[in-house]
């Protein structure tokens, strides 16, 4: 938590999609923390400490938020991880949820009363 509310690091390298969630954490009284890279995902991560991290599943590299997720892992990482992906119900065929320490995957377009739902049952209710 920082100032009050939950921060929630989202990462993907499409500006309207950042740019989307974000707006939509704002209303709902999150801390939003945005990320265009898994690169600037991961300095974020150290500097910000969020409660909840949302990371694409292809960025700029195909499998860019896997190598993230990894990453996040071997830090010892004890937040909720979702992975957003665009591939469907294929998603077991290109990583393993588990290996990656994931909680779940959001598909693309996102649903944002599941983001929310999500987000108050992994946190607990946003602060105003």
């Amino acid at each position: 938590m920082k100032d009050g509310k939950y921060v929630v690091l989202y990462i993907d390298d499409d500006p309207d999609v950042i740019e989307t969630i974000g707006t939509v954490l704002r209303a709902a009284g999150y801390l939003a923390v945005p990320a265009g890279s898994a690169e600037e995902g991961l300095r974020l991560y150290k500097q910000e400490k969020p409660d909840f991290v949302i990371v694409d599943l292809m960025m700029e590299e195909v499998d860019a938020g896997a190598h993230f997720a990894k990453e996040l892992k071997a830090l010892g990482n004890k937040v909720p991880l979702y992975m957003l992906s665009s591939v469907g119900d294929q998603i077991s065929m290109s990583v393993n949820p588990v290996e990656l320490g994931l909680d779940g995957v959001f598909q693309k377009p996102i649903d944002f009363k599941l983001l929310r739902r999500t987000l108050e049952t992994k946190l607990g209710p946003a602060t105003p």
